[in-house]
């Protein structure tokens, strides 16, 4: 097995050196904010970000790939690591501190498809960060010297679970708002804690399940094999697993088939 601790160790740096420009412009009263065409919102921080990281790998990595959200994809070959300069903008620029730089490294697998092997998830004003690497167990903590290991829940029945989504208007606009609400009313408890947060819990072991309909790669790639080195389950709702589709459904392993069942159409 390929040994990850290198490129791990890297993503630390990476995610120190976003979380630097992140929280230096939290809350900032000059706070630049400008709409996508998708009608999202993008800040300056968020570019600063990517624009580090990517200067980072550049010098540390330059042979690999990168795709960030704001800046696109540059170069290619069978590694690429894929960054999401702040989950949760929508949060970031109301100076809600549910927001996270995510950063995940994919590389070829057997059946040509990319597949996240190392991922982070930094979460500075809230004082967390959680990581993986294929075959090195998932991991929480403030870095790499001070870490708890992050298992999944038991919980094995819908009955006895929780659930988090993000938003209603996304599963309304695909057309499975009904299943979502069917599910959550089976569900013990529901909140929609969110974005990076919802998997993140899940591979703590606080939520037993989530599911996004809409979705990127770099909104998926670090939550995935931190989800399933946790020893969870992350597919699309077509039950494909990793995040190379367009929607994501992360569970505890046990409650995965029932609810994807619960979310087909």
């Amino acid at each position: 097995m390929a040994d990850y601790h290198d490129d791990l160790r890297l993503a630390h740096v990476l995610a120190d050196s976003a979380d630097s420009v992140t929280m230096e412009r939290f809350k900032a009263l000059d706070l630049q904010i400008e709409t996508k065409p998708d009608l999202t919102p993008v800040s300056d921080a968020d570019k600063a970000a990517e624009e580090l990281v990517r200067g980072v790998l550049q010098r540390a990595r330059p042979r690999d790939a990168v795709l960030g959200e704001e800046f696109g994809l540059q170069g290619s070959g069978p590694r690429r690591w894929v960054i999401d300069p702040i989950d949760g903008t929508k949060n970031y620029v109301r100076g809600v501190p549910v927001w996270a730089t995510l950063i995940a490294l994919l590389e070829d697998g057997p059946d040509g498809e990319q597949q996240p092997v190392v991922g982070i998830v930094s979460a500075p004003a809230l004082g967390r960060r959680w990581w993986a690497a294929k075959g090195l167990g998932a991991y929480a903590g403030r870095s790499l010297a001070k870490a708890t290991r992050i298992e999944v829940s038991k919980v094995s029945r819908i009955e006895d679970s929780s659930l988090s989504y993000s938003s209603l208007t996304g599963w309304e606009d695909r057309g499975r708002l009904d299943a979502l609400l069917d599910l959550s009313r089976s569900c013990w408890r529901t909140r929609a804690f969110g974005d990076f947060w919802s998997y993140m819990m899940v591979a703590e072991g606080a939520v037993d399940l989530a599911a996004e309909p809409e979705l990127s790669l770099w909104d998926m790639a670090a939550p995935c094999v931190i989800v399933q080195e946790a020893g969870g389950r992350f597919t699309g709702l077509d039950g494909v697993d990793g995040p190379n589709g367009a929607d994501a459904v992360a569970t505890n392993g046990l409650l995965h088939e029932e609810t994807l069942r619960r979310l087909a159409v």
